[in-house]
């Protein structure tokens, strides 16, 4: 499964809004000044949160973010920065929970509706991230509409709606050429579809692309698929060799090291 966005739109400028903070925390403020300081200590908190996620820390994240939206309630940054902490550590119902409420906060919040489609492909719930992918596909300001147009394709393609997902995933690759989820997703639709060589040539296009150990294993465990069903073996052999030798975890690391044992 690939997800064609997850954290998306976050960014970090805690080091600049730290520095301001140490002076503003010397003055005495009162009134409506008050709220003011409130608003900028959720803006320090949830700064330092985006920062502590990009380095790993995500158990320090989501406190600075929870910290940040008791003070201000009403961005909806935070929540979206809280659904990606917790879709990490695998609480994605609080994960959703918090996609919404930055889409109530913001029905018009891009990043938001995106992120809620790529968590409903994650959690396999097709046609509940259908709606919200074809929202930003529909929408001309939405800038990356090859993430949108991804998630609908696969969403449909598992849904066995395979025309409306081959047209979508051609429209992702036509709008960037470059961009693997598509072109993975379009690969295995074309072997579901017996076109061998089609997704051979479209997985050779993602591995140039180096997405990643993980994404690799996939896509090599699929062209040995491919090449067994050709009569092919030897060549087999050597793509899940490939795999084996950067030792991915997780499931298509240990199904293309089965594999392997079955072919030698």
């Amino acid at each position: 499964m690939r997800i064609g966005s997850i954290l998306h739109g976050l960014g970090t400028g805690a080091r600049a809004v730290l520095l301001g903070a140490v002076a503003l925390g010397c003055a005495t403020t009162s009134g409506k000044d008050e709220r003011q300081v409130e608003l900028h200590r959720a803006k320090v908190h949830y700064d330092v949160g985006v920062e502590r996620m990009a380095q790993g820390r995500t158990a320090l994240a989501l406190r600075e973010l929870k910290r940040a939206q008791e003070l201000d309630p009403s961005d909806a940054w935070i929540p979206l920065a809280l659904a990606e902490g917790y879709r990490r550590k695998g609480r994605l119902e609080q994960a959703e929970q918090h996609l919404m409420r930055a889409l109530e906060l913001r029905p018009d919040f891009q990043s938001a509706r995106l992120n809620l489609a790529a968590l409903y492909v994650q959690l396999k719930r097709y046609e509940d991230a259908i709606p919200h992918a074809s929202a930003l596909t529909e929408d001309p300001t939405f800038p990356a509409p090859w993430r949108a147009l991804t998630n609908l394709g696969w969403a449909q393609l598992q849904l066995g709606r395979r025309k409306e997902a081959r047209r979508h995933l051609e429209l992702a690759v036509e709008y960037h050429d470059g961009y693997w989820p598509a072109l993975l997703d379009l690969g295995i639709l074309e072997a579901e579809e017996g076109n061998r060589l089609a997704a051979l040539q479209l997985f050779e296009r993602v591995l140039e692309r180096e997405p990643g150990p993980l994404a690799e294993a996939e896509v090599h465990f699929r062209m040995a698929e491919i090449f067994v069903s050709l009569g092919q073996r030897d060549r087999a052999i050597q793509h899940l060799t490939a795999v084996r030798e950067r030792r991915p975890s997780g499931t298509w690391g240990k199904r293309s090291a089965d594999y392997l044992k079955l072919l030698r």
